[in-house]
């Protein structure tokens, strides 16, 4: 069973990384393709009041064609699909019978909804998606470590979240608000403790960041609901033989 629920995860989880990939091309690519102009701009100006050997230095190898990352968005996403899907459908296999809805199709959904406010939503909210022309590289480092244990916290409160829910007695309306405090003040407290990153540049337009933010997080939200909602369809669709009703 283990290897049918692996083969369906990485199969939707590439299906619906295309799909978000489709959605960042078709919203996101005009909002980096206006940051990456607003880039180049900035830098030519800066080189020319530098003069022309800083511009032979910074460009003396050919940069990769906006054609070319255009293409490989829709492998970057497909990939991201595989990744997520395998590693989803071990963790969904784990969980099966024992949290959560009986049902797979439930399971599938609100493990899927999990997976996004723990691991796209919590360090979104923390540390948005910046588009190109923002962010200095030398701190790459540790803005991905940042990024990172945010995930991790997210992680962490989400399986504190879980085991509230299951050990709070009473209905849903006991263990739910439990449930959602228990997953809100680890993210709030970490929040708090770590620092800010804070690297656009002065004059970048607003409105062109919440922009490529949203639809950064859009890209993310499209594709965990894409696999969610498919995940859960399969998932559901392979119960009922079992459950049909043997004839007399």
């Amino acid at each position: 069973m283990v290897r049918t629920l692996l083969v369906r995860g990485l199969l939707l989880g590439l299906l619906a990384g295309l799909v978000a990939g489709v959605f960042a091309f078709a919203v996101g690519e005009p909002r980096v393709d206006d940051a990456i102009a607003l880039e180049n701009a900035t830098a030519a100006a800066h080189e020319h009041g530098h003069g022309a050997a800083a511009h032979e230095h910074e460009h003396g190898e050919e940069e990769v064609s906006r054609g070319t990352q255009k293409a490989g968005l829709f492998l970057a996403t497909g990939l991201y699909g595989l990744a997520v899907g395998g590693v989803f459908a071990l963790v969904f296999a784990g969980l099966r019978g024992r949290v959560g809805p009986r049902s797979d199709g439930g399971l599938a959904l609100a493990a899927a909804g999990t997976g996004f406010a723990a691991v796209i939503l919590v360090p979104f909210l923390k540390y948005p998606a910046n588009p190109p022309a923002v962010g200095d590289p030398e701190t790459i480092n540790s803005r991905t470590v940042l990024y990172l244990a945010m995930i991790g916290v997210g992680l962490l409160s989400a399986a504190i979240a879980v085991t509230t829910a299951r050990s709070v007695p009473g209905g849903p309306w006991a263990r739910w608000p439990a449930a959602v405090l228990a997953f809100i003040v680890p993210v709030t407290v970490a929040s708090l403790l770590l620092p800010a990153v804070d690297e656009v540049p002065d004059g970048f337009p607003a409105t062109l960041l919440w922009q490529f933010r949203i639809i950064s997080l859009g890209t993310q939200l499209v594709f965990w609901a894409s696999f969610g909602t498919l995940f859960g369809w399969f998932c559901e669709r392979a119960e009922r033989p079992a459950r049909a009703p043997v004839p007399a």
